[in-house]
């Protein structure tokens, strides 16, 4: 699929046009390029309406699929002039760097909760999966647990060859309750004034479900600023 105009995009919309040229961007060139920049990404996604992440994703495929007859071209050119070689090398290393893994901050944690935390995660490993009784003969009953209250239950009374029953025994270290597997105390936000009351060095927020993209953008721009991590970022 080639693209000539903006019309030739899946999901763009005439209205979009106006609203590209508010920041800067009048030609298809100009938006490959803002696709593939992380920050000029999500000045696209907040800037055109209806536009959201799995929009662009599909715009840098095609994109993507427009350039790969003419990296065949550029291949056979290349054959001819090493030097050209070397240099678009080093170009592709250079965006490598750009897009390389950062470092996610982590909790200052004592010694007894990191202890707690590598104790929960061992007997998280061996604690039976706790299903509901008979959940095997009715359907309909499913797999959630539920504690069997019959007088007459087998699997109440502890019987031989009988599920096991969630008891205070499977339970995991108390230091460690309620915690994120990286040690941060989870914190469930909806805009950027909750952000205000959170300590960095102990806590993570994790955005609401029902937060819209534009606002989970603003979110996670805020939460860079104070040194937040954010446990479910978008990009």
């Amino acid at each position: 699929m080639t693209v000539k105009e903006f019309k030739d995009l899946p999901g763009f919309k005439d209205a979009n046009v106006a609203e590209l040229e508010s920041i800067g961007i009048t030609t298809v060139d100009q938006l490959k390029e803002a696709v593939n920049d992380k920050a000029k990404t999500k000045e696209v996604i907040k800037t055109l309406s209806g536009v959201g992440p799995k929009t662009v994703e599909n715009w840098q495929k095609v994109f993507a699929s427009n350039e790969a007859p003419k990296a065949t071209k550029v291949a056979k050119a290349e054959k001819k002039e090493p030097a050209a070689e070397a240099k678009k090398e080093e170009e592709k290393t250079e965006v490598v760097e750009a897009n390389a893994y950062t470092v996610q901050p982590k909790p200052e944690l004592d010694e007894e909760t990191v202890d707690a935390l590598a104790k929960r995660a061992i007997i998280s490993g061996k604690r039976p999966a706790f299903k509901r009784q008979e959940w095997f003969r009715y359907k309909m009953l499913g797999e959630k647990w539920r504690r069997p209250k019959g007088i007459h239950s087998k699997m109440k009374r502890g019987l031989k060859r009988r599920p096991p029953m969630v008891e205070i025994g499977y339970g995991g270290p108390a230091k460690a309750k309620g915690l994120h597997p990286s040690g941060f105390q989870e914190v469930l936000v909806y805009n950027v004034d909750d952000l205000e009351n959170i300590d960095p060095k102990k806590q993570a927020v994790r955005i609401g479900g029902t937060v819209g993209t534009k606002k989970r953008i603003t979110i996670e721009d805020r939460a860079k600023e104070l040194g937040i991590r954010v446990l479910n970022r978008m990009v």
